[in-house]
């Protein structure tokens, strides 16, 4: 009985020696949890139990979103870390199968057509065909890509603004936290993008700015993945700003999968036939993009910098000639 009673003894001043985690504490390893799952495909316990904070592999993914935002990997849930995770985002997941490198996922038809299902009640509807013009409007000017709006039947991308579960098993979580989400280029929901009307949209910097989260969604209808260039607009991460908003990496990225806008103009006037992709001058496919370009009246011919090579065009014999730059 004595012995009975002295272990009983060491098992409950045992437990009251283990550190409580507060709620505070609770709170923030379960954020984490949640947004690693989301984004960084973190997988359950056993039996769907939470996710051990010790874990190797928690720690593991813990570092692989440190290391996607540049942030340093300590595997731990520093005040950076927990910054960037309660930030106002993209739903799209940070590691996914469709980075344009690898699979080059993407519309094989460069005429592409979108359609808006369901508007919101947060701006007169035209601000909402304006924003979604000119969010396309972005990705148009460096590619061969047009849009088309059409008005009813079945569009390659389908507009719509939603509410928390909307048949696509992708969740939105009411105001903040996720403010939109697309899908990649493909049949039945491929490029159909989805906005969380729990948000509230507006033209400007007073809520969130509709043109801005469309013209990143709609990079992910193209097939690009997110960047983790703070400059880039495919950055995951909502930021408001003005002026031109692609980055020099948002235009690599999406020129990688549908070459640049080749334009030919008669005064003010677009040639017909106009814009066309590049290499029909005969430049190899391998060349997305053109530094500079100068013509030579003497000679006729027309000199296209890329890299550390030119392109010397002939328009009379409409054919050239890959040399390498002069130093």
């Amino acid at each position: 009985m004595e012995i009975t009673a002295l272990l009983l003894l060491v098992v409950v001043a045992q437990s009251f020696a283990m550190p409580l985690s507060s709620p505070e504490e609770t709170d923030k390893w379960l954020l984490a949890e949640k947004y690693l799952r989301r984004f960084y495909h973190l997988g359950a316990g056993l039996q769907g139990t939470p996710t051990h904070r010790s874990s190797d592999n928690m720690q593991a993914k813990i570092k692989e979103m440190q290391s996607f935002f540049n942030l340093k990997m300590t595997g731990s849930l520093d005040a950076n870390t927990l910054e960037l995770m309660s930030m106002a985002r993209c739903g799209v997941p940070d590691v996914e199968e469709y980075i344009h490198f690898p699979r080059h996922l993407k519309w094989q038809n460069t005429n592409v057509c979108f359609r808006i299902m369901k508007y919101t009640p947060d701006l007169k509807k035209a601000d909402v065909d304006r924003a979604i013009r000119n969010a396309f409007n972005i990705w148009a000017d460096v590619t061969p890509l047009t849009f088309k709006k059409l008005h009813e039947g079945k569009a390659d991308i389908m507009i719509a603004f939603e509410t928390k579960e909307h048949g696509d098993f992708n969740p939105f979580d009411g105001p903040d936290g996720l403010l939109a989400h697309a899908h990649p280029p493909g049949r039945d929901i491929g490029g159909d993008t989805h906005f969380d009307e729990d948000e509230h949209w507006s033209k400007d910097s007073d809520s969130y700015n509709l043109f801005l989260v469309a013209t990143h969604g709609f990079g992910h209808a193209l097939g690009l993945s997110h960047s983790s260039d703070p400059g880039a607009l495919m950055y995951p991460v909502y930021s408001y700003g003005q002026g031109y908003p692609l980055s020099v990496d948002d235009i690599t990225g999406i020129q990688a999968l549908y070459g640049i806008r080749m334009w030919a103009l008669n005064g003010y006037s677009l040639v017909e036939g106009y814009p066309k992709y590049i290499h029909k001058l005969g430049l190899p496919k391998t060349v997305w993009m053109v530094d500079a370009a100068v013509y030579i009246p003497d000679t006729g011919k027309t000199l296209l910098f890329s890299e550390e090579h030119y392109w010397s065009y002939d328009e009379k014999t409409n054919n050239g000639q890959w040399l390498p730059k002069i130093h």
